[in-house]
């Protein structure tokens, strides 16, 4: 089968951990198919670079190891262009997908990635199959959610990392129930396996080996609850001068999160910056626990990571963390709340862990993941190939 991809999820020359989970899928699909990467970027004049993300220019020649991919550029302005991006990426879309000449086109998040795929597959006459995220689903804007409608419902299959998105699909957007496919992330059991903690904290400059050590990892955003982390840690650092919290990558509320540091000494914080794959492992394995306290999620891959190198979690019960975290290898709160996010981490803290067991937890690689979306692509086809053979021999 020849795969055409579209997604802007995926490494590029500033973010070269972007879009990390599709990536680690795409790659092994590369194994079992012919598959070609197109990423839309998005291209902003220098006078206006959008302020919610910390915007990194793409190298159109920027290579990724494992996958064949090419860069296409579309024009954008903030918010401005919102309702006009899909069909600015479908135009940008429509050589690369003529010159490959895929049987299906596989698209990730949904607009305007996908939204662009269905109006170039549609032209070309061609299957459309679409992955969504977690906050592409969860979509706060109107104009968004409106045009992420017909891609939802246009898609021959439609695919979510857990089966909370499901849910949403299907009530919020009148997705076809039987179209919907829950593929869960992977792990990569050679980076995130359980190691040694003092070894680890050694590695990274944690001189204090009987540290309480609390780490995130993911982007620098208040949605993800870094406000209510950093309040529970200064609530819970009178009583447990040995903790201390390491943040692990980069967003807009860095700057924000280093001021409060400066102004306040009793909060013991490492800003670790955004970090490859075998270091994020290595943090997690000199860490305590893991703790993702956000407001919404898909399926965070950071907990099944932690997990899988034997430390427990603290997060929050939002879209599909449930169906990561339970009462044996986690603590849920409620989001949005620090007095009880501060009790959770205490708790956490004070309690005994198997952590052969949490690491048993989740097995499942990337190759598997790979072969559940090869496998609902192929059905994709083959019912788009039936119809087209039914519709012709009508027409006779």
């Amino acid at each position: 089968m020849r795969l055409l991809i579209v997604t802007s999820q995926f490494p590029i020359a500033g973010e070269p951990n972007r879009g990390r989970p599709v990536y680690q899928t795409i790659r092994e699909l590369s194994r079992l198919a012919t598959v070609r990467v197109v990423s839309p970027v998005a291209s902003y004049p220098r006078w206006a670079q959008p302020r919610s993300y910390l915007f990194r220019a793409s190298d159109d020649a920027h290579t990724v190891e494992g996958c064949d991919v090419q860069y296409v550029r579309y024009p954008a302005l903030p918010a401005l262009t919102r309702p006009f991006n899909g069909g600015s990426c479908a135009r940008a879309l429509h050589a690369p997908l003529k010159a490959f000449a895929p049987d299906l086109v596989l698209s990730y998040w949904l607009y305007p990635d996908a939204y662009g795929a269905m109006l170039a597959a549609r032209k070309a006459g061609l299957p459309l199959v679409a992955g969504a995220r977690g906050s592409d689903l969860r979509v706060r804007d109107a104009i968004s959610r409106g045009l992420t409608r017909p891609v939802v419902r246009a898609a021959q299959r439609l695919l979510v990392v857990s089966e909370d998105l499901g849910r949403v699909a299907v009530e919020n957007y009148g997705a076809d129930a039987a179209r919907i496919r829950t593929i869960p992330n992977g792990c990569d059991a050679s980076l995130f396996h359980p190691a040694d903690r003092a070894a680890a904290r050694a590695q990274l400059g944690i001189a204090a080996t009987d540290a309480e050590v609390v780490t995130y990892v993911g982007r620098l955003v208040a949605e993800k609850g870094l406000r209510e982390l950093l309040e529970a840690c200064r609530t819970l650092s009178a009583a447990r001068p040995r903790l201390r919290l390491v943040l692990v990558g980069e967003g807009p509320m860095r700057e924000e999160i280093a001021s409060r540091l400066a102004g306040d000494p009793s909060l013991q914080v490492t800003l670790a910056g955004a970090q490859p794959p075998a270091e994020v492992a290595r943090w997690m394995a000199a860490s305590d626990l893991v703790t993702l306290p956000s407001y919404s999620e898909g399926h965070p891959n950071v907990l099944v990571e932690a997990l899988a190198c034997g430390r427990p979690v603290v997060a929050t019960p939002v879209g599909g963390i449930p169906e990561v975290v339970d009462a044996d290898s986690g603590i849920l709160v409620p989001a949005r709340d620090a007095a009880a996010l501060a009790a959770g981490l205490a708790q956490a803290l004070d309690r005994r862990w198997d952590e052969a067991a949490l690491a048993r937890k989740f097995s499942r690689d990337w190759r598997q993941v790979a072969e559940d979306t090869l496998e609902a692509c192929e059905q994709a086809l083959h019912e788009s190939r039936t119809t087209l053979a039914v519709s012709a021999a009508h027409a006779r």
